[in-house]
């Protein structure tokens, strides 16, 4: 209990220091919120009502507190761009961003735990050096490569999937998963990638230990050993990393939505920046932050359940 409130403690200091870098940040970049909002055809007088009543005149730690009061409360304001409040509107666009965040860690982990063990029980061979191989490949190309060639493949060529467009989930679960799929898959061979060396490295390890030689000299079958208690002890280190990648997804979404078109919450902030969106850039920012520190928490909490050897203090 004593962990998990410090790690809070700890991500409501680092929000703090995120806001003000946000705030400043957005209040650095050229642009006029009032004229944005007014139109380059109003007059100056309507202009300065519009400054006045917005509190663009205050002096900066003022505008400061009203937005993180605002933050704090629910009272997000207004899409500049979109015209609609940007709190019901961020929610939508994470629940989007969400399913392929989930898809690509769930096809990353697929692959990547058998791959990682094979190349590690097979360490240098043929089968560690042609895994090691495909791993760096894909550490090599950046995602958008991967998502090209996809939609190239399995939407232009074979036609099997959309390559563009998003379906909400809540409506045809089918084909929110149709559209999310080759989204996901661009995300998932790069972190299939990271993660299959992570895998074979912590593997490698692990069976060099001596419960595992205890182990076989106990005559307990190969097979047994490498998933029960080779991969076992392995698979923690793993869930670490994994969930440290959340932040690398959340940081290549928005390449990927913007290349598939699918409006997630990836493709929400590049329209926010592309547009000048200040509050929404703001938003979403501060979102992203808080949804990556807390995903790393559970992540943190869910190796206690995995490994019972760690105790939290």
């Amino acid at each position: 209990m004593n962990y998990v409130l410090n790690r809070l403690l700890s991500m409501l200091l680092t929000l703090f220091l995120i806001s003000i870098i946000t705030f400043a940040v957005t209040n650095i970049l050229p642009g006029d919120v009032a004229l944005m909002i007014m139109g380059t055809q109003s007059n100056p007088e309507a202009l300065a009502g519009m400054r006045q009543s917005l509190g663009l005149n205050d002096p900066l730690i003022v505008q400061y507190g009203h937005w993180i009061s605002g933050m704090l409360t629910g009272h997000w304001g207004t899409s500049l761009v979109f015209k609609a409040a940007i709190g019901p509107l961020l929610l939508q666009k994470m629940t989007a961003s969400g399913l392929i965040v989930l898809m690509s860690m769930l096809i990353a982990l697929t692959g990547a735990v058998p791959l990682g063990v094979w190349a590690a029980i097979h360490r240098d061979r043929w089968q560690d050096t042609a895994s090691s191989s495909a791993a760096l490949f894909g550490v090599s190309l950046p995602d958008f490569f991967w998502g090209i060639v996809l939609i190239l493949l399995f939407a232009r060529t074979l036609g099997w999937l959309p390559s563009s467009g998003f379906v909400d989930p809540g409506t045809d679960l089918g084909g929110a998963i149709a559209h999310a799929f080759l989204p996901s898959l661009a995300l998932g061979l790069g972190l299939m990638a990271h993660l299959t060396r992570m895998t074979r490295s912590t593997m490698v390890g692990i069976m060099e230990q001596e419960f595992i030689r205890v182990a076989r000299a106990k005559g307990l079958r190969e097979r047994a050993i490498i998933w029960r208690y080779g991969l076992a002890n392995a698979i923690g280190p793993v869930m670490t990393i994994a969930g440290l990648q959340i932040g690398y997804l959340f940081g290549s979404i928005i390449v990927i939505e913007s290349l598939f078109n699918y409006t997630g919450m990836g493709w929400l902030t590049y329209q926010a920046l592309l547009n000048r969106d200040i509050p929404l850039i703001q938003a979403t920012i501060f979102v992203i932050a808080a949804v990556v520190m807390l995903t790393n928490l559970v992540v943190d909490l869910l190796y206690v359940l995995v490994d019972p050897r760690i105790r939290l203090g």
